[in-house]
C-alpha cells in the first residue's frame, strides 16, 4: 500500500543525504522534532540520530526542497552539512519515513571516549582526489563492502572482502601498519564510513590522510559537470530500493547465477529467503527473479501459504512436494 502510494504521486521526489558528527544532548527530543517537520513536508526515507549525530538518506518533494534545505542548513546540529543528491534519480527511493535513536549512526565498534572523531583527515574534490591517485606512495582503500565494490570502484583500490564496517577497520589497519604508505586516500558511498574512520587512522599514527569529500556520490556529479574522467569504474550501490547509481558504463560484475557480466542487484523475491544477490535480465525472468529454484517454487505458490510456511505452520512439501525450506524458512 506506501509502495502504490508513492507510484501514485502526481508530482517529483529529490533523493538526498549527508551526514555530521556532532554532539547531540537529546538525540529523542532531535529526532521527534525532525519526524514532525518532516512528515509536514511529506519527507521519505531512513535517518539514524545518536549523541555523535546524525546519518540521512531521504526523498523530498521538489515543492518543499528549498525550505527542507533552509531548514537543515539554519538548524545548529546540521548547519554546513553536504547534501549530496543521487546521480540517477528516479523519485522512488523510499516510500516511507523512519527515524531512529540509536547508539551511534555508524556501527563500527570503536570507543569514541579513545580518540577525537572531529580530528578527521582532509577531504578533497574530485579533481584533487584524482591528481593524488597518481602520486607515488599512494594507497586507496575502498571502506564499503564487498557487494558495494563488486559492481564499482576506483582503479587500483584495496577492495577488501568484508561483510561490514565494523569488520573492515582492524583489516585495513593491519595491512596500512605493514605497508606504511605515504598517503593514504579513503572513499565510501557518500563520505560518513571515511569521516569516522580517518579520524581513527590520524590517532593510530597516520598523518597523511585523506578522504573523498561527499563520497562517490559527489565525486561522480564532480566528474560529469566538469568532464574530467572518471578513476571510478561502473556502478556506485547505494541503500536504498535504487540499489545503484551508474557512474560510467563499464560494468564489471557478474551474473551470480550464470556468469554473464551484470551488475544489478535484487533481492530473492521469495520473502523468506531475501537474498542479495547480483541477476541479469536473463536469469531474473529464468528464476522469476529469486536466487534459485527452489526458492521460484515458493514465490510461485499463493501467498497465504508462502505466509504459513514462513511461520512454521505447514510443511513445505504439502503443498508441493519439489519445494525445500530455505533460510529457516
Amino acid at each position: 500500500m506506501l509502495r502504490q502510494r508513492l507510484m501514485d504521486e502526481n508530482f517529483s521526489r529529490v533523493t538526498l543525504s549527508f551526514y555530521r558528527f556532532v554532539a547531540i544532548d537529546d538525540p529523542q527530543a532531535f529526532r521527534d522534532e525532525l519526524y514532525v517537520r518532516f512528515s509536514s513536508w511529506t519527507v521519505f526515507g531512513r535517518i539514524y540520530v545518536a549523541s555523535e549525530g546524525i546519518n540521512a538518506q531521504l526523498s523530498v518533494p521538489e515543492q518543499y526542497l528549498e525550505v527542507f534545505t533552509d531548514f537543515v542548513q539554519e538548524h545548529p546540529y546540521m548547519k554546513g552539512v553536504l547534501l549530496n543528491r543521487a546521480v540517477e534519480d528516479n523519485g522512488k527511493s523510499f516510500y516511507k519515513l523512519k527515524i531512529q535513536v540509536k547508539y551511534k549512526v555508524l556501527s563500527d565498534g570503536l570507543d569514541n571516549s579513545s580518540f577525537d572523531i572531529y580530528n578527521v583527515g582532509k577531504h578533497l574534490d574530485a579533481a584533487e582526489y584524482n591528481r593524488k591517485l597518481s602520486e607515488p606512495g599512494t594507497v586507496v582503500i575502498d571502506l564499503r563492502n564487498h557487494y558495494e565494490h563488486e559492481v564499482g570502484h576506483f582503479e587500483g583500490a584495496i577492495l577488501p572482502e568484508v561483510e561490514t564496517y565494523k569488520e573492515s577497520i582492524p583489516v585495513i589497519v593491519n595491512m596500512l601498519e605493514e605497508r606504511q604508505p605515504d598517503n593514504i586516500l579513503l572513499y565510501c558511498t557518500g563520505g560518513i564510513r571515511c569521516e569516522k574512520f580517518s579520524a581513527y587512522l590520524r590517532h593510530r599514527g597516520f598523518e597523511r590522510v585523506y578522504q573523498l569529500k561527499g563520497g562517490v556520490i559527489n565525486y561522480a556529479h564532480q566528474v560529469k559537470q566538469s568532464g574530467m574522467s572518471s578513476k571510478f569504474t561502473g556502478k556506485n550501490f547505494v541503500f536504498d530500493d535504487r540499489m545503484g547509481e551508474r557512474v560510467t558504463e563499464d560494468v564489471i560484475a557478474r551474473c551470480h547465477q550464470c556468469g554473464n557480466p551484470a551488475d544489478t542487484h535484487v533481492n530473492c523475491a521469495n520473502d523468506a529467503c531475501h537474498l542479495l544477490f547480483i541477476q541479469c535480465s536473463e536469469c531474473a525472468e529464468k528464476f522469476r527473479s529469486c536466487c534459485s529454484e527452489s526458492c521460484k517454487e515458493v514465490a510461485l505458490l499463493p501467498i497465504e501459504v508462502q505466509k504459513q510456511l514462513r511461520k512454521g505452520k505447514l510443511h513445505p512439501n504439502a503443498h508441493h512436494k519439489s519445494v525445500r525450506p530455505r533460510h529457516g524458512q
